[in-house]
């Protein structure tokens, strides 16, 4: 049992459930706001996508992460930032022609998906591990895209998180572990439930859990009706948490969800379980994170 649980608060993800819950922040504006409202119901991390303000769809503008983590910074909140990299890697075969992308399709470089974090800076970013069958496309991640991915952000200076979908990622994780890529003890994210993954149960977060190497932080999320119990399992098995709007719209069944209500129902388990949620200062000691209002690493040395 971990009761000192790190919780992050997944605020808006770029799927297309805008016209499903009201709730799901699309503009900058928005978006910080969610962040602001998780961090005051107890999250440690916000995790941000940012979307197209006019139709609700995927982003990779620069503009809008900077006027997210502006307003988060300039707010009278503290949360740690945690900017996803993970995008433009979607990959839909065209019907027609299967050897080229049809609608939807999104692509984008190591270097492309870097930029926000090169930029701005944030204290984590996603770096997802691996290819996946993702539903009904292809989410791809090859192995010297990664590579190449990891070494930018090593150069940043900005911890990954290490997402991972399947246990191959895991495996891939460690690899780039041995190649000197990850620097400190590696902080893992551990995604369940997405199909056509790692399922979102028991067996499998423990089959994963087992693999990850010492020393290693982790976490772990399920989508949909198994985010809360995937909360309960993971705190159990010493891991950290995720919840949110990216994850799932439902606070309970018939009743849609806002970021806050879930962090505040996810707080409420692990109390329950006779553990607590760390505050952003805490996690940033605990993971080793760099302080922006200082630029020095948190319980060490600049």
């Amino acid at each position: 049992m971990n009761r000192n649980v790190i919780l992050t608060c997944a605020v808006t993800g770029a799927g297309d459930t805008t016209a499903k819950n009201p709730n799901v922040p699309v503009t900058p504006r928005q978006i910080a706001d969610s962040c602001i409202e998780a961090a005051r119901a107890g999250a440690s991390i916000a995790h941000i996508h940012v979307r197209d303000p006019q139709t609700g769809g995927i982003s990779h503008s620069l503009d809008h992460f900077r006027e997210v983590m502006e307003r988060v910074r300039e707010s009278d909140t503290d949360i740690v930032m945690n900017i996803t990299a993970g995008g433009g890697g979607d990959w839909i075969p065209d019907t027609q022609d299967p050897t080229r992308g049809g609608p939807g399709t999104d692509i984008q470089t190591p270097a492309q998906r870097h930029e926000p974090v090169g930029e701005l800076l944030p204290e984590l970013c996603t770096l997802d591990c691996g290819s996946l069958n993702f539903s009904d496309m292809v989410y791809i991640n090859t192995a010297d895209w990664l590579r190449e991915h990891a070494r930018l952000v090593q150069a940043a200076g900005v911890k990954p998180e290490l997402e991972c979908f399947d246990l191959g990622h895991i495996w891939f994780a460690r690899q780039l572990q041995q190649e000197g890529l990850i620097d400190g003890d590696p902080l893992y994210q551990l995604c369940l439930g997405i199909p056509w993954g790692a399922e979102a149960d028991t067996e499998t977060m423990l089959a994963m859990r087992n693999k990850l190497p010492a020393g290693a932080n982790w976490a772990a999320f399920g989508i949909g009706r198994e985010q809360m119990p995937m909360v309960a399992q993971a705190a159990l098995l010493g891991g950290h948490v995720r919840v949110g709007l990216e994850d799932n719209l439902m606070l309970k069944k018939g009743v849609l969800a806002t970021n806050g209500e879930l962090v505040d129902k996810a707080s409420g388990i692990i109390d329950g379980l006779g553990g607590r949620v760390m505050t952003p200062a805490e996690t940033r000691a605990h993971l080793a994170l760099r302080d922006p209002s200082t630029g020095r690493i948190a319980g060490g040395d600049a």
